[in-house]
C-alpha cells in the first residue's frame, strides 16, 4: 500500500500536460506498507539505492550515501539486538 501525503500542492492539468501552478514550496510524504520486496544497489558512483516495491507494484527509491547506509545498518544490528521484533 503506497501512502502520499502532499502539502501546498497544486497542479494545473491542459490538453494532457501538467503543470506547476503557485509557489515551489510543495512538500510530500510517501510510505510504503507491505513491501514484498527491497534491494540495496549502486547508484552512481556515490551512493548506494535502496528500492522497495510492493504486491501491487508501487515502489519508492531511496539514494543514500556510504555514511547514512552503514547508520541504518548499525541501528538494525541494534534493534535485532534490542528489540522484540527480531524474535
Amino acid at each position: 500500500m503506497l501512502n502520499l501525503i502532499l502539502d501546498d500542492f497544486m497542479v494545473e492539468l491542459k490538453d494532457g500536460a501538467i503543470k506547476n501552478v503557485g509557489p515551489s514550496n510543495k512538500s510530500g510524504t510517501a510510505k510504503l506498507f507491505d513491501v514484498e520486496s527491497a534491494e540495496a544497489r549502486e547508484f552512481g558512483d556515490k551512493r548506494v539505492k535502496i528500492v522497495c516495491e510492493d504486491d501491487e507494484g508501487n515502489e519508492v527509491q531511496v539514494a543514500l550515501f556510504p555514511e547514512q547506509v552503514r547508520e541504518i545498518a548499525r541501528d538494525i544490528e541494534a534493534l535485532e539486538d534490542d528489540s522484540p521484533v527480531f524474535e
